[in-house]
């Protein structure tokens, strides 16, 4: 279950994504969530689920491994769609005792459990082809008009792709510790529910004093090199946006053309 999880995983690569600008890549992706509220029907869907393949398929990155940063949450997804299924009012289809299942139910669910799908999809490709200095750097910029307004932007995009950085390496270190209690004879599959909470506690306790250390040598190593956030720092590779941006950018512009489209004509299929 612990390897599944792939958020904040970089994996480099020189394909057009990876040598996208970061601002780029982050204000697509916010661009690209927003267009998924905008759809309304299969039709815009579709053209969505395309679109997000397509920029897989260019990025290099296999589908297996996208398929993996979703898996981790089929829980919710399940719960999501049988909500919908189950209280939305509608033509009835399906009687389980005091739960009623609906057309209309089934429709909103499969609708709401495909937005989840793309919002993780599109979010985990862009810590797959983005790495923490650049995304970093990213967001940085996009957040330096607001330092006026004394928004600490450097201190905020620090503690969010340190927060991206350290997923996997305290996975990974969730994973050791379990492997030891397990060896020493924990159980952490079989029980009910309430058993299996119990059983958590060793794996906990240990995982959250090894993030603790991790947290402080960091903070330790930072003061050492006379670590003072963004002030008077230059860097080795200044962002700058080139051509292949501003093709990215017009693609994202027709794909929100076309869906407005397609909501305000009401085209469906």
């Amino acid at each position: 279950m612990l390897n599944d999880i792939t958020l904040g995983q970089y994996f480099p690569g020189k394909s057009p994504i990876h040598l996208l600008d970061p601002r780029t890549k982050i204000l697509g992706v916010v661009a690209y969530i927003c267009t998924i509220f905008l759809a309304e029907d299969y039709l815009a869907y579709s053209i969505l689920i395309a679109f997000a393949a397509l920029a897989v398929g260019i990025s290099g990155i296999p589908f297996r491994m996208v398929a993996r940063s979703i898996k981790p949450l089929w829980v919710i997804i399940l719960l999501t769609l049988a909500i919908h299924v189950f209280s939305t009012p509608g033509r009835v289809i399906l009687q389980l005792g005091p739960l009623t299942a609906t057309q209309e139910g089934c429709r909103m669910g499969i609708l709401m459990s495909l937005r989840l799908i793309l919002l993780i999809a599109v979010s985990s490709l862009l810590t797959f082809t983005t790495s923490p200095i650049a995304l970093t750097d990213g967001i940085e910029r996009l957040l330096n008009p607001f330092r006026r307004l004394g928004v600490p932007a450097h201190e905020l995009a620090m503690m969010m792709t340190i927060a991206l950085r350290f997923i996997p390496t305290l996975l990974e270190e969730a994973d050791r510790i379990m492997k030891a209690q397990m060896a020493r004879g924990a159980d952490f599959t079989s029980g009910n529910l309430l058993n299996r909470a119990k059983n958590m506690v060793p794996l906990l306790v240990p995982l959250f004093i090894s993030a603790f250390r991790r947290a402080d040598e960091l903070a330790v190593a930072m003061e050492a090199r006379c670590y003072r956030g963004g002030e008077n720092r230059t860097r080795m590779k200044e962002l700058k946006m080139g051509s292949r941006d501003l093709v990215v950018a017009g693609t994202f512009a027709i794909l929100i053309a076309v869906l407005a489209v397609v909501k305000a004509y009401n085209i469906t299929i």
